[in-house]
């Protein structure tokens, strides 16, 4: 499998809240990019292509890093790490690339995408989801985007857990226990009680 996706960066000298904030109003991005072997270097990148490459990729999805260094070019295959966003405009404020080798596993928390409408659902049962996120491992280049979960086949008091979720080949979950995933639970004593107090309320 290949690596589509390039996204490029520039190495930055300066640090600190007086040249970041100097960078962010020229529309750049400060960040720092953490090599598989421990180092980390400073870089910087335009706020557009950035945020095009983060919402195709994710934190889940390996792409390739250009790192220009005065006109010295280096290309390392990454993930987005930790991502800051400014608290209303939603703007990046810095972000960190973590460097993969694309030989070792990795272990990442992957998102749980929930389709259909179960069977239970209408017949008065009530879906609840016990987790939005999966932590699995694998491979850089075998790790899925997202795991979707059908829940249309579910009927009152089935439940799904961990060990029951399709992965894809060479992916496995992280998890010391088989944790439910999503059940459909009977409606309880209150809900009925209470939909049957509203109607009253209502006649």
């Amino acid at each position: 499998m290949n690596i589509e996706k390039t996204l490029c960066v520039q190495k930055r000298e300066q640090s600190g809240k007086g040249p970041n904030g100097r960078l962010r109003a020229q529309a750049l991005v400060p960040g720092v990019f953490y090599t598989a072997e421990g180092k980390n270097i400073s870089v910087q990148t335009s706020a557009l292509p950035l945020d095009k490459m983060y919402g195709e990729m994710g934190h889940t999805t390996v792409f390739n890093l250009e790192i220009d260094d005065n006109g010295h070019k280096s290309v390392h295959p990454v993930l987005f790490w930790n991502v800051q966003r400014h608290p209303y405009k939603k703007s990046f404020t810095h972000i960190d690339f973590y460097g993969v080798d694309l030989d070792k596993e990795v272990k990442i928390e992957v998102p749980l995408e929930f389709v259909g409408t179960a069977r239970g659902v209408k017949l008065g049962g009530v879906l609840e989801t016990y987790r939005e996120e999966l932590r699995l491992a694998s491979k850089p280049l075998d790790m899925p985007q997202k795991i979707t979960v059908d829940v249309t086949n579910m009927t009152i008091n089935d439940v799904i857990t961990i060990q029951d979720l399709q992965l894809p080949a060479n992916v496995r979950a992280v998890c010391d226990r088989n944790f439910a995933v999503v059940c459909v639970a009977a409606k309880s004593t209150d809900d009925v009680e209470g939909e049957g107090e509203g109607q009253a309320a209502d006649g």
